[in-house]
């Protein structure tokens, strides 16, 4: 499990429900690297701030992390994390490495508006 606070994705079906029960979703799929920690970290922070999105964390190299690796949206990504925005279940955006604050609130204000 990831050492974050936002909330674990440990199987394809917590991902499923997670999408089923939330409208806007960022899970941020990855391992506890240099490229990576720093996405969760702005996510810890944003949450407060966005409470109308669900944040969640999903390690890399689970398995059923092929629900995100394998998306046509993160088809040519090469670097960690894979962080994927979802509306109503339906992939928004795709972003690969690392994302600073202003490019994380950037899309979250693009399709998550309230």
């Amino acid at each position: 499990m990831l050492k974050t606070n936002l909330t674990h994705i440990l199987s394809a079906q917590e991902h499923e429900k997670l999408l089923k029960d939330n409208e806007n979703v960022m899970i941020c799929c990855g391992r506890m690297g240099p490229m990576c920690v720093p996405v969760y970290d702005i996510m810890e922070e944003l949450e407060n701030e966005y409470s109308h999105v669900k944040f969640a964390d999903m390690e890399f190299d689970n398995p059923d992390a092929s629900v995100i690796r394998n998306l046509p949206e993160c088809r040519n990504f090469q670097g960690l994390p894979f962080t994927v925005y979802y509306k109503n279940g339906k992939v928004v955006k795709a972003t690969s490495s690392i994302q600073t604050r202003e490019q994380i609130t950037e899309i979250l204000n693009n399709h998550f508006s309230k």
